[in-house]
Protein backbone atom coordinates (compact mmCIF):
# COMPACT_ATOMS: atom_id res chain seq x y z
CA UNK A 1 0.00 0.00 0.00
CA UNK A 2 1.33 3.14 -1.08
CA UNK A 3 2.05 6.02 1.94
CA UNK A 4 0.64 8.69 -0.31
CA UNK A 5 -2.45 9.98 0.07
CA UNK A 6 -5.54 8.51 -1.84
CA UNK A 7 -8.76 10.86 -2.37
CA UNK A 8 -12.05 9.03 -2.78
CA UNK A 9 -15.94 10.37 -3.10
CA UNK A 10 -19.07 8.83 -3.59
CA UNK A 11 -21.52 7.46 -1.06
CA UNK A 12 -20.95 5.32 1.83
CA UNK A 13 -22.17 1.59 0.84
CA UNK A 14 -21.19 -0.04 3.91
CA UNK A 15 -20.01 -0.45 7.42
CA UNK A 16 -17.47 -1.98 9.92
CA UNK A 17 -14.41 0.49 9.05
CA UNK A 18 -15.95 2.32 6.28
CA UNK A 19 -17.00 1.16 2.43
CA UNK A 20 -16.90 4.07 0.03
CA UNK A 21 -17.05 2.36 -3.76
CA UNK A 22 -16.50 -0.49 -2.60
CA UNK A 23 -13.06 0.23 -1.21
CA UNK A 24 -13.01 -0.60 2.18
CA UNK A 25 -11.10 2.14 4.39
CA UNK A 26 -10.03 1.31 7.80
CA UNK A 27 -11.37 4.46 10.15
CA UNK A 28 -9.61 3.83 13.65
CA UNK A 29 -7.15 6.99 13.32
CA UNK A 30 -9.37 9.11 10.86
CA UNK A 31 -10.32 12.37 11.57
CA UNK A 32 -14.30 12.54 10.53
CA UNK A 33 -16.18 16.18 10.06
CA UNK A 34 -19.66 15.48 9.24
CA UNK A 35 -22.10 17.75 9.32
CA UNK A 36 -25.99 17.69 8.82
CA UNK A 37 -26.64 14.98 10.63
CA UNK A 38 -25.32 13.31 13.94
CA UNK A 39 -23.42 10.15 12.57
CA UNK A 40 -21.98 8.74 9.07
CA UNK A 41 -24.53 6.42 7.75
CA UNK A 42 -25.43 4.48 4.83
CA UNK A 43 -26.21 6.21 1.48
CA UNK A 44 -24.57 9.83 2.43
CA UNK A 45 -21.68 11.15 0.59
CA UNK A 46 -18.33 11.37 1.53
CA UNK A 47 -15.04 12.08 0.67
CA UNK A 48 -12.65 10.05 2.24
CA UNK A 49 -8.40 10.96 2.33
CA UNK A 50 -5.42 8.38 2.76
CA UNK A 51 -3.54 5.76 1.24
CA UNK A 52 -4.92 2.69 -0.54
CA UNK A 53 -3.67 -0.52 -1.90
CA UNK A 54 -3.09 -0.09 -5.95
CA UNK A 55 -6.31 -2.13 -7.11
CA UNK A 56 -8.49 -0.33 -4.97
CA UNK A 57 -9.76 -2.67 -2.63
CA UNK A 58 -8.45 -1.35 1.00
CA UNK A 59 -7.32 1.67 2.52
CA UNK A 60 -6.77 3.70 5.34
CA UNK A 61 -8.69 7.05 6.16
CA UNK A 62 -7.06 9.66 7.85
CA UNK A 63 -9.71 12.02 7.28
CA UNK A 64 -13.55 11.82 6.46
CA UNK A 65 -15.95 14.62 5.61
CA UNK A 66 -19.38 14.21 4.90
CA UNK A 67 -22.52 17.27 3.92
CA UNK A 68 -25.88 17.24 3.18
CA UNK A 69 -26.19 18.17 -0.73
CA UNK A 70 -29.53 19.65 -1.32
CA UNK A 71 -32.47 20.77 1.51
CA UNK A 72 -35.48 22.67 1.04
CA UNK A 73 -38.97 22.32 -0.02
CA UNK A 74 -40.32 19.78 -2.73
CA UNK A 75 -42.08 21.46 -5.41
CA UNK A 76 -43.14 18.82 -7.80
CA UNK A 77 -42.58 15.09 -7.76
CA UNK A 78 -42.52 12.57 -11.24
CA UNK A 79 -42.90 9.14 -10.40
CA UNK A 80 -42.36 7.59 -13.74
CA UNK A 81 -39.36 9.20 -14.40
CA UNK A 82 -38.13 8.43 -10.64
CA UNK A 83 -37.11 12.02 -9.98
CA UNK A 84 -38.41 15.06 -7.86
CA UNK A 85 -37.13 18.97 -7.51
CA UNK A 86 -35.94 21.08 -4.60
CA UNK A 87 -35.09 24.21 -5.34
CA UNK A 88 -34.80 24.12 -9.13
CA UNK A 89 -32.69 21.00 -9.22
CA UNK A 90 -34.36 17.90 -11.13
CA UNK A 91 -32.75 15.21 -8.02
CA UNK A 92 -33.06 11.42 -9.80
CA UNK A 93 -33.38 8.27 -7.66
CA UNK A 94 -32.35 5.02 -8.40
CA UNK A 95 -32.24 1.14 -7.30
CA UNK A 96 -28.95 2.31 -4.62
CA UNK A 97 -31.22 5.46 -3.13
CA UNK A 98 -31.41 4.95 0.75
CA UNK A 99 -34.38 6.29 1.97
CA UNK A 100 -33.92 7.11 5.40
CA UNK A 101 -37.66 7.67 7.28
CA UNK A 102 -39.48 7.72 3.80
CA UNK A 103 -41.15 3.80 1.84
CA UNK A 104 -40.09 5.37 -1.24
CA UNK A 105 -40.66 8.03 -4.19
CA UNK A 106 -44.33 7.48 -3.57
CA UNK A 107 -43.84 8.43 0.31
CA UNK A 108 -42.69 12.10 -0.44
CA UNK A 109 -44.86 14.89 -0.19
CA UNK A 110 -45.50 17.80 -1.60
CA UNK A 111 -43.93 20.97 -0.02
CA UNK A 112 -42.59 19.38 2.41
CA UNK A 113 -38.72 19.79 3.52
CA UNK A 114 -36.34 17.15 2.41
CA UNK A 115 -32.41 16.46 2.95
CA UNK A 116 -30.60 15.00 0.31
CA UNK A 117 -27.18 13.63 -0.51
CA UNK A 118 -26.10 12.39 -3.64
CA UNK A 119 -23.82 12.68 -6.98
CA UNK A 120 -24.00 16.04 -9.13
CA UNK A 121 -24.05 15.09 -12.60
CA UNK A 122 -25.24 17.37 -15.39
CA UNK A 123 -25.89 20.34 -14.27
CA UNK A 124 -29.41 20.92 -12.78
CA UNK A 125 -29.19 17.17 -11.79
CA UNK A 126 -28.81 15.30 -8.69
CA UNK A 127 -28.17 11.42 -8.49
CA UNK A 128 -29.89 10.96 -4.83
CA UNK A 129 -27.85 8.53 -2.89
CA UNK A 130 -29.97 8.96 0.68
CA UNK A 131 -32.90 10.65 1.29
CA UNK A 132 -34.71 11.98 4.77
CA UNK A 133 -37.42 14.26 5.49
CA UNK A 134 -36.66 17.53 7.52
CA UNK A 135 -38.24 19.84 9.29
CA UNK A 136 -38.30 23.36 7.77
CA UNK A 137 -34.67 24.36 7.83
CA UNK A 138 -31.77 26.77 5.68
CA UNK A 139 -31.69 25.91 2.67
CA UNK A 140 -28.86 23.76 0.52
CA UNK A 141 -27.87 23.00 -3.04
CA UNK A 142 -25.26 21.59 -4.73
CA UNK A 143 -24.50 21.65 -8.20
CA UNK A 144 -22.09 23.18 -11.17
CA UNK A 145 -21.95 26.92 -11.00
CA UNK A 146 -23.26 28.46 -14.56
CA UNK A 147 -23.68 32.34 -15.42
CA UNK A 148 -20.92 33.23 -12.80
CA UNK A 149 -20.88 37.12 -12.40
CA UNK A 150 -18.01 38.44 -10.38
CA UNK A 151 -18.71 42.25 -10.29
CA UNK A 152 -22.73 41.35 -9.15
CA UNK A 153 -21.49 38.09 -6.67
CA UNK A 154 -24.11 36.26 -8.40
CA UNK A 155 -24.32 32.53 -10.66
CA UNK A 156 -26.79 29.81 -11.13
CA UNK A 157 -27.40 26.84 -10.14
CA UNK A 158 -29.82 24.51 -11.82
CA UNK A 159 -32.75 26.80 -12.28
CA UNK A 160 -31.38 28.51 -9.05
CA UNK A 161 -30.08 32.13 -8.81
CA UNK A 162 -27.31 32.66 -5.99
CA UNK A 163 -26.21 35.58 -4.29
CA UNK A 164 -22.98 35.24 -2.67
CA UNK A 165 -22.28 38.48 -1.96
CA UNK A 166 -22.48 38.27 1.93
CA UNK A 167 -21.20 34.61 1.91
CA UNK A 168 -17.79 33.31 2.85
CA UNK A 169 -15.67 30.88 0.34
CA UNK A 170 -14.35 27.87 1.74
CA UNK A 171 -12.20 24.26 0.38
CA UNK A 172 -10.95 25.40 -2.81
CA UNK A 173 -7.96 23.78 -3.52
CA UNK A 174 -4.32 24.98 -5.57
CA UNK A 175 -5.65 28.68 -5.09
CA UNK A 176 -7.81 28.31 -8.36
CA UNK A 177 -10.69 30.69 -7.99
CA UNK A 178 -14.36 29.61 -8.42
CA UNK A 179 -15.36 29.78 -12.06
CA UNK A 180 -18.23 28.28 -14.48
CA UNK A 181 -17.86 24.63 -14.09
CA UNK A 182 -16.81 24.75 -10.42
CA UNK A 183 -19.05 21.82 -8.60
CA UNK A 184 -20.38 23.89 -5.11
CA UNK A 185 -22.01 23.04 -2.32
CA UNK A 186 -24.03 26.55 -1.03
CA UNK A 187 -25.33 27.06 2.33
CA UNK A 188 -27.81 29.49 2.17
CA UNK A 189 -30.09 31.85 4.72
CA UNK A 190 -33.43 32.29 2.82
CA UNK A 191 -34.77 32.04 -0.77
CA UNK A 192 -35.83 35.80 -0.93
CA UNK A 193 -36.87 37.39 -4.27
CA UNK A 194 -36.00 34.65 -6.14
CA UNK A 195 -32.79 34.16 -5.12
CA UNK A 196 -30.40 32.03 -2.76
CA UNK A 197 -28.98 34.31 -0.60
CA UNK A 198 -25.68 32.52 0.69
CA UNK A 199 -23.82 32.48 3.81
CA UNK A 200 -21.10 29.79 2.80
CA UNK A 201 -20.44 28.56 -0.87
CA UNK A 202 -18.10 25.29 -0.17
CA UNK A 203 -16.22 23.82 -3.04
CA UNK A 204 -17.82 20.11 -3.54
CA UNK A 205 -16.03 17.49 -2.00
CA UNK A 206 -12.33 19.00 -3.73
CA UNK A 207 -9.86 16.22 -5.71
CA UNK A 208 -6.39 17.27 -6.25
CA UNK A 209 -5.22 17.13 -9.74
CA UNK A 210 -1.45 16.57 -9.02
CA UNK A 211 0.57 14.37 -11.13
CA UNK A 212 0.33 10.47 -9.76
CA UNK A 213 -2.22 11.44 -7.67
CA UNK A 214 -4.87 8.15 -6.97
CA UNK A 215 -8.36 9.25 -7.40
CA UNK A 216 -11.57 6.67 -7.02
CA UNK A 217 -14.96 8.36 -7.98
CA UNK A 218 -18.37 7.65 -7.97
CA UNK A 219 -20.87 9.42 -9.86
CA UNK A 220 -22.19 10.19 -13.07
CA UNK A 221 -21.02 10.19 -16.62
CA UNK A 222 -21.20 13.66 -18.54
CA UNK A 223 -19.57 15.12 -21.29
CA UNK A 224 -19.24 11.63 -22.72
CA UNK A 225 -17.89 11.20 -26.64
CA UNK A 226 -15.54 7.80 -26.04
CA UNK A 227 -14.18 5.50 -23.30
CA UNK A 228 -11.36 7.79 -23.70
CA UNK A 229 -12.82 11.26 -22.98
CA UNK A 230 -15.48 11.48 -20.46
CA UNK A 231 -16.36 13.00 -16.88
CA UNK A 232 -17.83 12.45 -13.83
CA UNK A 233 -17.90 14.67 -10.94
CA UNK A 234 -16.40 16.97 -13.60
CA UNK A 235 -12.96 15.02 -13.54
CA UNK A 236 -11.73 14.26 -16.53
CA UNK A 237 -11.26 10.56 -16.96
CA UNK A 238 -9.58 7.89 -20.02
CA UNK A 239 -11.26 4.89 -19.22
CA UNK A 240 -9.52 3.22 -22.44
CA UNK A 241 -7.97 0.97 -20.99
CA UNK A 242 -9.87 0.42 -18.13
CA UNK A 243 -10.83 -3.18 -16.77
CA UNK A 244 -14.91 -2.60 -17.03
CA UNK A 245 -17.52 -4.78 -15.07
CA UNK A 246 -20.70 -4.39 -13.85
CA UNK A 247 -21.89 -4.42 -17.56
CA UNK A 248 -20.94 -4.05 -21.16
CA UNK A 249 -18.61 -1.44 -22.49
CA UNK A 250 -20.86 -0.07 -24.86
CA UNK A 251 -23.38 0.76 -22.06
CA UNK A 252 -21.08 3.60 -21.11
CA UNK A 253 -22.47 7.16 -21.69
CA UNK A 254 -24.20 10.25 -20.55
CA UNK A 255 -26.59 9.37 -17.73
CA UNK A 256 -24.77 6.15 -15.93
CA UNK A 257 -23.45 5.94 -12.49
CA UNK A 258 -19.95 4.42 -12.75
CA UNK A 259 -17.44 3.87 -10.07
CA UNK A 260 -14.04 4.62 -11.51
CA UNK A 261 -10.07 4.48 -9.87
CA UNK A 262 -6.97 5.85 -11.38
CA UNK A 263 -4.06 7.67 -11.53
CA UNK A 264 -4.07 11.49 -12.56
CA UNK A 265 -1.66 12.47 -14.96
CA UNK A 266 -1.82 15.85 -16.65
CA UNK A 267 -4.70 17.11 -15.71
CA UNK A 268 -6.81 13.64 -16.24
CA UNK A 269 -8.09 10.68 -14.47
CA UNK A 270 -6.32 7.65 -16.32
CA UNK A 271 -8.58 4.89 -15.45
CA UNK A 272 -7.85 1.47 -14.52
CA UNK A 273 -11.07 0.39 -13.29
CA UNK A 274 -14.28 1.07 -14.13
CA UNK A 275 -17.76 -0.34 -12.55
CA UNK A 276 -20.84 0.26 -14.10
CA UNK A 277 -23.53 0.66 -11.29
CA UNK A 278 -26.73 1.83 -13.25
CA UNK A 279 -28.00 2.11 -16.43
CA UNK A 280 -30.83 4.29 -17.28
CA UNK A 281 -33.99 1.81 -17.79
CA UNK A 282 -31.66 -1.52 -17.42
CA UNK A 283 -30.65 -0.44 -13.48
CA UNK A 284 -27.75 -2.35 -12.18
CA UNK A 285 -26.04 -4.03 -9.29
CA UNK A 286 -26.60 -2.61 -5.68
CA UNK A 287 -25.05 -3.85 -2.73
CA UNK A 288 -24.47 -2.40 1.01
CA UNK A 289 -22.11 -4.29 3.38
CA UNK A 290 -22.04 -4.22 7.33
CA UNK A 291 -19.92 -6.53 9.39
CA UNK A 292 -20.07 -6.37 13.51
CA UNK A 293 -22.00 -7.23 16.59
CA UNK A 294 -25.44 -7.36 16.25
CA UNK A 295 -27.35 -5.78 18.62
CA UNK A 296 -30.86 -4.79 20.12
CA UNK A 297 -32.09 -7.85 18.55
CA UNK A 298 -35.53 -8.48 19.21
CA UNK A 299 -35.94 -10.76 15.95
CA UNK A 300 -34.39 -11.78 12.46
CA UNK A 301 -36.86 -8.73 11.25
CA UNK A 302 -35.24 -6.10 13.87
CA UNK A 303 -31.64 -6.14 15.02
CA UNK A 304 -28.72 -3.73 14.40
CA UNK A 305 -25.24 -3.93 13.36
CA UNK A 306 -23.56 -0.66 13.80
CA UNK A 307 -26.36 0.84 14.82
CA UNK A 308 -27.80 -0.03 11.03
CA UNK A 309 -31.77 -0.97 11.86
CA UNK A 310 -32.09 -4.64 9.75
CA UNK A 311 -34.31 -6.90 8.63
CA UNK A 312 -33.23 -10.44 7.64
CA UNK A 313 -36.66 -12.35 8.11
CA UNK A 314 -36.91 -12.38 4.31
CA UNK A 315 -37.68 -15.85 3.08
CA UNK A 316 -34.74 -15.11 0.22
CA UNK A 317 -32.12 -14.22 3.04
CA UNK A 318 -29.26 -16.58 3.13
CA UNK A 319 -27.34 -17.83 5.88
CA UNK A 320 -23.84 -19.12 5.93
CA UNK A 321 -22.61 -20.88 9.32
CA UNK A 322 -25.70 -20.59 10.94
CA UNK A 323 -29.14 -20.00 10.30
CA UNK A 324 -31.55 -17.46 11.58
CA UNK A 325 -32.15 -19.14 15.02
CA UNK A 326 -28.52 -18.02 15.35
CA UNK A 327 -29.30 -14.26 15.85
CA UNK A 328 -28.66 -13.04 18.95
CA UNK A 329 -27.28 -9.77 20.36
CA UNK A 330 -23.45 -9.90 21.07
CA UNK A 331 -23.13 -12.46 17.53
CA UNK A 332 -20.76 -11.12 14.49
CA UNK A 333 -21.79 -11.14 11.50
CA UNK A 334 -21.32 -9.79 7.75
CA UNK A 335 -24.65 -8.53 6.20
CA UNK A 336 -25.20 -7.93 2.58
CA UNK A 337 -28.64 -6.24 1.40
CA UNK A 338 -29.51 -4.31 -1.93
CA UNK A 339 -32.23 -2.04 -0.52
CA UNK A 340 -32.50 0.40 2.02
CA UNK A 341 -36.41 1.35 3.19
CA UNK A 342 -37.57 3.65 5.86
CA UNK A 343 -34.11 3.04 7.39
CA UNK A 344 -34.21 -0.52 7.35
CA UNK A 345 -31.59 -2.38 5.31
CA UNK A 346 -33.29 -5.50 3.85
CA UNK A 347 -30.96 -7.89 4.45
CA UNK A 348 -30.02 -11.16 1.38
CA UNK A 349 -27.06 -12.43 2.89
CA UNK A 350 -25.86 -13.20 6.78
CA UNK A 351 -22.48 -14.63 7.27
CA UNK A 352 -21.95 -15.51 10.69
CA UNK A 353 -17.97 -15.13 12.00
Amino acid sequence: MSTADASGVGAVDGAGSIIVNGLRYETGAADVNIEDTPALQLGMSARVIGPVDTDFTSGIARRIDSAADVRGPLSSINLAQGSFVVLGTTITTDEATVWGDLSGLAALVPSNTVQVWGLPGAPGTLRATRVETRGASTPILTGTVQGLDPVRRTFNLGASAVDYAGATLAGGLDGRPLADGTLVRVRASALLGGRLQATQVQWWYPVPGTDGTQLQLAGIVTNFSALGSLRVLNVPINASSARINGGPSGSVGNGVKVEVAGVMSNGVLQASKLKIRHVPGTGGPVSFALSGTVGNFNSPASFRVRGQPIDASGASVVFVNGTAASLRSGVKVSVEGSQVVNGVLIANRVAFD
